[in-house]
């Protein structure tokens, strides 16, 4: 019969691959896959828009008079629009087209349907003009939605010209040269986002989960 010490001896080894273990496991799960996603995003924003034209925003969760919560990756407020980034990280085949409401990734033999991010990212972008419009009403026009796949994924079909694949995002959101916010009206953006965005954090996401799986099971 095995006394404690022989067992703690032959069990205590393992302890040291425990944390090793979970943390293999979390960064396999969706929820890593997509930080690392933005991790990737919010880097580029800092180190490839000019600090002087370009704001960018990160991880915003707004309550809105309906009590649904919604998150919103990245906003990025210049003079040239505001624009809202959704940010996916797949690996595989990804087909879609504007106008479905779901679209497939097909990683080897396995598929997996996913709401369109055109329509996901829409939801987002009403979501924020709403919770500006106590302070400012601003068109739906000067909003600017683009999603971005980060990851080893690759488009099976075409693509609408704010679907990019990496990094080439940057160069979209440089493409706009038109003026189309002034001084005051960016200072107002980028103050009543920081006074509705609920605080960051382990609550506020898994508040907004629990919002998320009461609305749609």
């Amino acid at each position: 019969m095995l006394d404690i010490s022989t067992v703690m001896n032959i069990f205590l080894p393992l302890l040291w691959f425990l944390p090793i273990f979970i943390i293999i496991l979390l960064f396999k799960s969706p929820w890593a896959k997509g930080k690392v996603g933005e991790f990737f995003v919010n880097t580029a924003n800092k180190y490839q828009l000019d600090k002087d034209i370009y704001t960018s925003i990160e991880d915003i969760t707004v309550k809105l008079k309906n009590g649904n919560t919604v998150q919103i990756d990245h906003v990025v407020v210049s003079k040239y629009g505001i624009f809202v980034i959704e940010t996916k990280n797949y690996k595989g085949w990804i087909y879609g087209d504007e106008k479905n409401k779901t679209w497939t990734q097909v990683n080897f033999k396995q598929k997996h349907k996913f709401q369109n991010p055109l329509y996901q990212n829409y939801g987002h972008i009403k979501a924020l003009q709403e919770t500006m419009k106590e302070l400012i009403e601003i068109d739906i026009n000067k909003f600017i939605s683009v999603i971005v796949f980060m990851g080893e994924s690759e488009f099976k079909t075409d693509m609408p010209i704010n679907v990019i694949k990496g990094i080439k995002y940057i160069d979209y959101i440089k493409s706009f040269d038109e003026e189309i916010l002034n001084n005051r009206e960016i200072k107002s953006i980028i103050n009543k986002i920081g006074r509705k965005r609920l605080e960051q954090g382990f609550k506020t996401d898994r508040e907004h989960v629990e919002n998320l799986r009461q609305r749609h099971g």
